[in-house]
């Protein structure tokens, strides 16, 4: 199911044990755009701390309860190698983390789970990465951090990310929701990562490779919107371009 990333925030997070807190926020890496950490706030319980949940251990978003079962017990998170808030998410963290976990690395290997093209939550499935598949190096960005970047078309301007939709099942951001401002007001559209040229993170400036008016011309997106199958397909088919569900499919 795709959630909006605001909508997320604020989601009860529901241990084996008990709760551990709320949804505050998501860290994702800028190669395959996909969450590798959702962060909760735990109130007083770990505070001084980032705690930081990787999908692997999300078993499922349930919008109707507004909740996010995890699958590990109050102590294992409290044992789980500890990040100050005040320091970024570092390689030597990570690895001690999944290590911890014993969980695959998502960066050794070539796909966006790394051995795996997609999230495979059965260790009975879980691949060795091979010397030829070579580690890649993430740069962890935060949601929140990126709201509000710029949004530049391959002819001006095109507005500001407002928010971002994730794939609750690959953990995947399918779009980036982009408010267009003034040259289209109150409308916005989504636009998927996959049609993102480059992003300046200095300049806090993402570059599509699409013009404003196909963009202009693409199905609008609202708060009340469903983003169904259907909507999808006729938003990528209004690009000419492949949904990300065919190479799946496959």
């Amino acid at each position: 199911m795709l959630y909006k990333a605001a909508t997320l925030k604020g989601y009860t997070l529901d241990s084996l044990d008990g709760e551990i807190g709320k949804v505050e926020g998501f860290y994702f890496d800028d190669q395959f755009w996909t969450i590798r950490y959702l962060v909760a706030n735990t109130g007083n319980w770990l505070s001084g701390r980032q705690v930081l949940i990787s999908p692997y251990a999300l078993v499922a978003a349930l919008k109707e309860e507004q909740h996010i079962a995890i699958d590990l017990t109050k102590q294992q998170i409290e044992d789980s190698p500890s990040l100050s808030t005040d320091l970024p998410v570092s390689r030597q963290f990570e690895e001690a983390y999944y290590g911890y976990h014993r969980w695959p690395m998502y960066w050794a290997g070539p796909y966006m789970w790394g051995s795996h093209p997609h999230l495979e939550r059965e260790r009975a499935k879980w691949k060795e990465s091979t010397p030829s598949e070579k580690a890649w190096d993430p740069h962890l960005r935060s949601t929140d951090a990126v709201s509000g970047y710029a949004i530049q078309a391959l002819d001006g301007d095109l507005g500001h990310v407002e928010d971002f939709i994730i794939d609750d099942e690959t953990w995947a951001i399918r779009y980036l929701v982009v408010a267009t401002r003034n040259w289209w007001p109150g409308k916005k559209v989504l636009v998927s990562p996959q049609w993102i040229q480059r992003v300046s993170w200095s300049e806090s400036k993402v570059f599509v490779n699409l013009s404003r008016e196909a963009i202009k011309q693409s199905p609008e997106y609202t708060a009340e919107s469903l983003i169904t199958r259907d909507y999808e397909a006729g938003l990528h088919g209004h690009y000419q371009l492949e949904g990300y569900w065919v190479e799946r499919e496959s």
